[in-house]
């Protein structure tokens, strides 16, 4: 892993907006990375494993290939767990992907659940929020609430692969997406998207 850090303290939130790959590969980095990572799931972000990636579970062994004491999973109507209060300190917190649904809910001030409880908390705590939005197209209701939270200190970043890096496979493609999610955490990584590494790449051709 590039770089070194201190550990560091994440919350990932998955909701059922589809984008399973780009959720269990963050998940995966950010503990390569040594860092502690908090999961909320909702039930729809459960059945999207289930649907999209054949997970009957959702644990350490499917997540990541085995147990993780990095790795803390948090009940979804536990509004009284650690994350969804502001006096346990964490470094940012990632909802990929991010539903209309929990958009709406986060924009309307909503946390009747840990994921959403988790969401307020960052954002009156003024942490680092990152919404992984994977609608398209999106609606004007989704606009207005993306448009709100933006406003309130909310970071929108839709699941959008650029292909300036030239991607030979899917992995790529998310691994793309996801260093992108990661930089805006301030988690070091070496995944494949520095538009400088492409320029030295390019010029090392040249060269020859």
């Amino acid at each position: 892993m590039a770089g070194s850090t201190e550990s560091k303290r994440i919350v990932v939130g998955v909701t059922g907006a589809s984008g399973a790959m780009y959720a269990q590969r963050l998940i995966q980095c950010l503990i390569e990375a040594e860092t502690e990572v908090h999961l909320a799931i909702t039930p729809n972000g459960r059945r999207l494993f289930h649907d999209e990636l054949d997970f009957n579970e959702v644990n350490g062994k499917t997540l990541l290939g085995n147990d993780s004491s990095r790795l803390i999973i948090h009940p979804h109507q536990d509004v009284g767990s650690s994350i969804a209060s502001g006096s346990m300190h964490t470094d940012g917190m990632i909802i990929c992907p991010c539903s209309s649904n929990t958009l709406g809910s986060i924009a309307g001030g909503l946390g009747s659940n840990v994921l959403t409880r988790a969401a307020q908390v960052s954002l009156k705590e003024r942490r680092r929020l990152v919404l992984v939005l994977r609608e398209m197209p999106m609606g004007h209701l989704d606009l207005e609430n993306a448009l709100r939270l933006s406003n309130a200190g909310a970071i929108i970043c839709p699941a959008s692969p650029g292909f300036y890096m030239l991607p030979k496979t899917l992995e790529d493609v998310v691994d793309f997406v996801v260093g992108k999610m990661m930089d805006l955490v301030g988690i070091p990584h070496d995944l494949n998207t520095r538009w400088t590494d492409m320029l030295k790449t390019a010029q090392s051709k040249d060269s020859r």
